[in-house]
């Protein structure tokens, strides 16, 4: 199993790191890991948008504003990692997800007008954690999963989360290892 893992945190001693890293050791495959604090991925720009459309007008996806995007539609499973912050995730997870959302790699529209996902994985896991409560899915894991679902046709979405890290009083590490049971019970979902 080839396993992309997208790892958004930025902090070293960071607590999505950790669960996710639980799990990462408890899927069997090849794993690609990308850390976005490392990588130089940028905003799309005119310059780069000018470029990603003339391309994928040729059907020329050899240049290297493509290999991001041609990693996650072959991944057989995706793990995306992101701390949930002012209601979403940190900004260089949506640089990313801009970058790999390419039409003719990881979707593509029909004659009709109608998306088709042309990843192969089957299975997308996004892990976050939260010093407070998630107020809503909808602005971070919402709109991963409807972009995997959605966009580029991946059938399983998990959500992983471990929220009130924060609050006074809470017993952080009996809501992370609460989390890493939860990872133990569904971990055969993904072999």
């Amino acid at each position: 199993m080839n396993i992309l893992y997208v790892d958004a945190t930025v902090r070293p001693d960071s607590r999505t790191k950790r669960i996710a890293r639980y799990l990462l050791d408890r899927i069997d495959g090849e794993k690609k890991i990308i850390n976005l604090t490392d990588e130089n991925i940028k905003p799309l720009n005119n310059e780069l948008l000018e470029l990603r459309k003339r391309l994928s007008n040729e059907k020329n996806f050899d240049h290297a504003i493509f290999h991001y995007a041609k990693d996650y539609a072959n991944a057989d499973t995706i793990i995306i990692v992101a701390p949930y912050w002012d209601l979403s995730f940190p900004a260089l997870l949506k640089n990313y997800i801009e970058t790999i959302n390419v039409n003719g790699i990881v979707f593509r529209y029909t004659e009709k007008g109608d998306v088709e996902g042309l990843c192969k994985a089957k299975n997308l896991i996004y892990i976050t954690t939260s010093g407070g409560k998630i107020i809503s899915d909808d602005f971070g894991f919402g709109y991963i999963k409807k972009l995997a679902k959605v966009f580029h046709g991946i059938e399983n979405v998990e959500y992983i989360k471990a929220e009130g890290l924060d609050i006074a009083g809470a017993e952080i590490e009996k809501i992370l290892q609460n989390t890493e049971k939860y990872i133990d019970k569904i971990i055969d979902k993904f072999d």
